[in-house]
């Protein structure tokens, strides 16, 4: 096993956990994105 396999090897096995948390990310980031946008309309307005 060369050194870059093992590490691609790790990134795959990374990738492949990831949807579990997947979900909580996205709603985390939008909700983030959502109270950005408002603080801009209010201090637009």
């Amino acid at each position: 096993m060369w050194r870059w396999q093992r590490r691609e090897k790790k990134v795959t096995a990374k990738k492949a956990r990831m949807p579990k948390h997947g979900k909580g990310m996205m709603q985390f980031y939008v909700n983030a994105v959502l109270k950005r946008l408002k603080g801009q309309k209010k201090s637009d307005v």
